[in-house]
């Protein structure tokens, strides 16, 4: 079974492909979100999911796209959300993902510099009162 990175395409609003190997066909993946098989090709058209491919060309589901596809069915069925609306969703939400991620990254450097500056001005410095 290859992993998932190997040969997939860039989905809506997903994380990176390289973190989840496949494990699922198709077949099992319609039987636990309770779609058809046709409507989970209709979104692989679509680019909301994009599971790998085995050597046999036969679609592989990772549990991240399940997750996904356990989210669409969520905004249609529950939600009302058309397929248009839904792609924009996932959309903003890989976006706000990675805006987060940015945050982290960037709060992290902000805590670095900020203990390298204690360390560049000194015990004795930072307590002597203004002149």
């Amino acid at each position: 079974m290859e992993t998932e990175g190997s040969s997939r395409r860039s989905r809506v609003g997903g994380a990176p492909a390289e973190s989840q190997e496949a494990c699922y066909v198709i077949s099992v993946v319609a039987r636990m979100v309770g779609v058809h098989a046709q409507t989970l090709r209709a979104y692989e058209r679509l680019g909301l999911v994009a599971p790998s491919r085995s050597q046999g060309n036969i679609r592989l589901y990772s549990q991240q796209d399940l997750e996904q596809l356990r989210r669409i069915k969520t905004l249609i069925d529950d939600l009302g959300v058309n397929l248009a609306g839904v792609e924009v969703i996932l959309r903003m939400m890989g976006r706000m993902a990675e805006m987060e991620r940015n945050m982290q990254a960037l709060l992290g450097e902000v805590e670095r510099l900020r203990a390298l500056a204690r360390v560049d001005v000194g015990p004795e410095e930072s307590s002597a009162p203004p002149s």
